[in-house]
């Protein structure tokens, strides 16, 4: 079974800087595409930031030219670089990897990691 954990999640205030890191347990070159996701309370969960396995990456547009999502192969690790981070940011992060096609399509999620942003 696949297993995805994330970690670098935390409480740090408007304006900083905060790093995540989604480890997955094989090879992330097996998946399609990786992403991050974030669900703040009371919404629905969306895409923060996917990147294939060509390097190929996509944002959305609120965190464009903040966040950053980038992949270490030989560690089977994708990060999530979050800079100028706004109180709107403030969610619960999911990593979430994406193989296969038709039938054969799944995917998978990690546990999630807090992210709050506060004075």
């Amino acid at each position: 079974q696949v297993q995805l954990v994330e970690s670098g999640g935390g409480l740090v205030q408007p304006g900083g800087s905060l790093r995540l890191s989604c480890a997955a347990s094989e090879s992330i070159f097996s998946f399609n595409t990786m992403g991050w996701y974030r669900q703040a309370p009371g919404k629905e969960r969306d895409l923060v930031a996917v990147i294939d396995s060509g390097g190929s990456t996509n944002y959305a547009d609120s965190v464009q030219g903040r966040f950053t999502i980038s992949r270490d192969n030989a560690k089977n690790t994708v990060y999530l670089q979050m800079n100028s981070l706004k109180s709107e940011d403030t969610a619960v992060y999911y990593c979430r990897g994406y193989r296969g096609s038709g039938v054969m399509e799944r995917f998978y999620w990690g546990q999630g990691t807090q992210v709050t942003v506060s004075s």
